[in-house]
C-alpha cells in the first residue's frame, strides 16, 4: 500500500464490476466461481442509493414484456436459492390488487390486453374489491384485477446473499472507491479510483444512476439513461384495522400504491421525476401529492409521516435493461437501466450477464421464458444513443 491507503501494487483481474448494488453484486457473484473479479463501490456500504431503498415485490405482471420474461426466469432462484444463500425465505406471499376508477376503465381494459402473456388474473367488481380492502372508500373503485402470485422480496437477504457468495468465492470488494478515470491500455483497463488504481481485462458498468457517467469515462456513446426519483413514506394504520394480510394496492395508472409493511403502511405517489445522480431526498410537493391521493382513495386521515425517503430508478427509452458488450469500446460491458425492476429480475439478468461476459451461451431456461438478448443489447434500435 502507498501513502493514504492507496493501492500501488496491482493485480490484473479478469473482470472489474463498477457498482455493488443488486445488479453489480449479483453479476459479480455469478462470475466469481471461476473468474477473478473485483467489485468497486463508491459508497462506504454497498447498495446505499437504490437497492437499500427499495420496497421490492416479485410481480410477474410488472414492466414491459422483456422485463416480465426476466422476472419469470428469476422465479426458480427466488424459490430455491443456493444452499446457505440466505437464512430466511427470499419471498413471502402478498398479492396485489390493481384498482380503476370509472374514468380509468379504459386503462384497465388496455392493461388486460398488454398482460395477455402472463398467468391468470382475476377480474374484480367494485363490491369484490371493497370486500377485500375494507379501508377503500366506498364507490372509489369501479373495477380492477387481482394477482395472487405477487410476493414480497426480502431485498436485504437477496443483496447480502449475493455479496456473501461473492466473498466466499474469493472475490475482492473495495468500498469508498469512486471511479475517477478509465483508460484502455492494450488489452485491459486501468481503473483509477479514490483508493487506488486497479487493472482488469473487462469492465462491467453496473453503476445504476451513474452508469452513463461511467460510460463517458470509458469513451462510449450514451445509452440515454435517465435517473428518476421515486418517493416513499411510512404511515401508521388505524388502531382498529389489521392490514398485515392485505395485498398491495396499486392505482391502474400507477398514480399511487399502498403496501402493508411491518404493521404500518408504506405509501408512494409512484413519482418518476427526472433527477441528476445524487443522494436524492424526498420533495415536500411529492409527499403532499401522495397524501392527497391516498386520502382520496382510502378512509384514512394522515396526520403524521413516520418515515420518508427517496431513491433513484434509472431508465432508458424503452424501459428495458441494457445488458451486453458496448459496440464500439472493447472490453466494456453494460449492465444498467433496470429502472424499477432491478430486484425482481436480478437472478436471471446476472446469470445472463455472466455468461455473455464469458462469451458463453445464455442458459436455455432463461431464453425459454421469452428473454431475447436483442431486446437487452446496448445497440438496439429502441435506445436513444447519442454522444456524451
Amino acid at each position: 500500500m502507498g501513502s493514504g491507503g492507496k493501492v500501488t501494487e496491482r493485480k490484473l483481474y479478469n473482470v472489474a464490476v463498477i457498482g455493488a448494488g443488486i445488479a453489480g453484486a449479483s453479476a459479480a457473484a455469478e462470475l466469481s466461481d471461476d473468474t477473478a473479479v473485483l467489485l468497486l463501490e463508491m459508497e462506504n456500504h454497498p447498495g446505499y442509493h437504490s437497492t437499500g431503498r427499495s420496497a421490492a415485490m416479485f410481480v410477474d405482471t410488472y414492466g414491459p414484456a422483456p422485463v416480465r420474461a426476466l422476472t419469470r426466469a428469476s422465479s426458480s432462484f427466488f424459490d430455491n436459492p443456493p444452499p446457505g444463500f440466505a437464512d430466511v425465505p427470499l419471498l413471502t406471499d402478498r398479492g396485489v390488487i390493481m384498482i380503476a376508477r370509472r374514468d380509468q376503465l379504459g386503462s384497465l381494459d388496455q392493461l388486460m390486453v398488454d398482460l395477455s402473456d402472463t398467468g391468470k388474473l382475476d377480474l374484480l367488481t367494485a363490491a369484490e374489491i371493497e370486500a377485500r380492502l375494507p379501508l377503500l372508500r366506498k364507490g372509489y373503485a369501479a373495477a380492477g384485477f387481482a394477482n395472487d402470485r405477487v410476493r414480497d422480496i426480502d431485498v436485504h437477504a437477496l443483496h447480502q446473499g449475493y455479496l456473501r457468495m461473492f466473498r466466499s468465492n474469493g472475490g475482492d470488494i473495495k468500498s469508498a472507491s469512486e471511479v475517477q478515470a478509465l483508460e484502455r491500455v492494450a488489452d485491459h483497463w486501468l481503473i483509477t479510483t479514490k483508493t487506488g488504481v486497479y487493472e482488469a481485462e473487462t469492465v462491467i458498468n453496473a453503476a445504476g444512476a451513474w452508469a452513463d457517467r461511467i460510460g463517458a469515462l470509458a469513451g462510449t456513446a450514451s445509452i440515454g439513461l435517465i435517473p428518476k426519483r421515486r418517493t416513499a413514506m411510512i404511515i401508521a394504520t388505524p388502531d382498529d384495522v389489521r392490514t398485515d394480510e392485505w395485498p398491495m394496492v396499486i392505482d391502474i395508472d400507477e398514480l399511487f400504491y399502498l403496501k402493508p409493511d411491518a404493521g404500518k403502511l408504506l405509501i408512494s405517489p409512484a413519482d418518476e421525476t427526472a433527477a441528476t445522480p445524487s443522494d436524492v431526498q424526498p420533495d415536500e410537493i411529492d409527499i403532499a401529492i401522495c397524501v392527497d391521493r391516498i386520502e382520496r382513495a382510502f378512509d384514512l386521515s394522515i396526520r403524521r409521516i413516520e418515515n420518508k425517503w427517496a431513491g433513484l430508478r434509472s431508465f432508458v427509452a424503452d424501459k428495458c435493461p441494457v445488458c451486453g458488450f458496448d459496440q464500439e469500446v472493447p472490453g466494456f460491458f453494460w449492465l444498467a437501466g433496470q429502472g424499477g425492476y432491478g430486484i425482481q429480475t436480478a437472478p436471471a439478468l446476472a446469470k445472463a450477464a455472466a455468461h455473455l461476459v464469458r462469451r458463453r451461451a445464455v442458459p436455455p431456461e432463461i431464453l425459454e421464458e421469452g428473454v431475447s438478448l436483442a431486446d437487452l443489447a446496448p445497440g438496439r434500435d429502441s435506445l436513444t444513443v447519442k454522444p456524451h
